[in-house]
């Protein structure tokens, strides 16, 4: 189970508290820019490399529990988001509701879906198979409903530019990741470690340009405590209400009880990792750090109610056995 503040969070959160004091600016966020972009190609060459085509294949029968993660991740997340829009507005700043509504566009989680799903003893190949899916469309999917959504309610965005822009930026190495997976896929998995440091560092980069742009163009002034807590609040029901009709759509539409775990854990999380890198080529960087908050929030608070959820389903299974 994920400690309350693990270290990655407290990485997270010192290098927001870095930012805030000391934001790069000038020739240096331009340094860090740099670096950081191509941080974020190296993350998904290497996620390219390391997907195994045998894993996706393996849960690739179950097509209707797919089809009913990919239509909680991007058709009744996003719709929620929309729909919550009068309720939620007065209460957040309109960065911040940005922020909210592009959480719900993303792709879900890979690592923490499947171990979620595998503590909780569900159908571990299907939820391999469906987060990795649900990662892989997300590459389209995400920035053509920032296209369609935010363009059209916000005016933020640029049309069809954002798309082209992911493909080139993170389809690109994910697809030389794969064609290099030949050669370099046993050195990959065998270094597994690697690929979690290059994914949080990219994060960490990212959250620090980001967080130093929002702060030289005011964020922290813009943002009243009340906006904050409203924040926390707002994800704390958006979790809720996909975990309870997850929940509910996988009971009535008669799947097992394994594959009612894999759609509740692959349904209704999202991925930082994809999430930060993405936002950073589809939106401004003065808005940047105002639209990532609440997808790191967000991160926390699903960690430890899935990490919760997993172990009563643990539970109940190990009951059952023992009668």
């Amino acid at each position: 189970m994920p400690k309350l503040l693990d270290a990655f969070t407290l990485s997270l959160l010192a290098t927001v508290a870095l930012a805030s004091v000391l934001p790069c600016s000038g020739d240096v966020a331009a340094a860090f820019n740099l670096v950081t972009n191509l941080a974020i190609a190296l993350l998904f060459f290497l996620h390219g490399a390391k997907l195994s085509r045998e894993a996706v294949l393996a849960g690739a029968a179950h097509w209707r529990l797919h089809l009913l993660v990919l239509g909680c991740t991007f058709l009744l997340f996003p719709a929620l988001g929309l729909a919550l829009q009068p309720a939620l507005q007065p209460l957040l700043t309109p960065e911040l509701y940005l922020g909210v509504l592009y959480l719900c566009m993303l792709p879900s989680t890979v690592q923490s879906s499947i171990a979620f799903t595998s503590m909780a003893q569900g159908n571990v190949p299907a939820a391999i198979c469906s987060a990795t899916a649900s990662n892989i469309l997300g590459i389209f999917i995400t920035p053509l409903l920032v296209s369609l959504l935010v363009v059209k309610h916000h005016g933020a965005g640029q049309g069809w530019g954002p798309v082209l822009d992911i493909v080139m930026q993170l389809l690109l190495p994910f697809v030389a990741g794969q064609i290099a997976r030949r050669w370099i896929g046993g050195w990959v998995d065998r270094n597994k470690g690697l690929l979690r440091y290059v994914d949080q560092g990219s994060i960490l980069l990212v959250v620090y340009t980001a967080f130093s742009a929002a702060v030289i163009s005011g964020l922290w002034r813009q943002t009243p405590p009340r906006a904050l807590a409203a924040l926390l609040l707002v994800n704390l029901i958006l979790l809720g209400l996909l975990l309870g009709i997850t929940m509910l759509l996988s009971r009535k539409l008669g799947f097992s009880r394994a594959d009612q775990i894999t759609i509740v854990f692959c349904g209704s999380k999202k991925s930082l990792a994809s999430g930060v890198p993405m936002a950073k080529v589809l939106f401004a960087a003065p808005t940047l750090g105002s639209i990532v908050l609440p997808l790191m929030l967000f991160h926390q608070i699903q960690l430890m109610a899935c990490a919760t959820l997993a172990q009563r389903y643990r539970r109940q299974q190990q009951t059952a056995e023992s009668r």
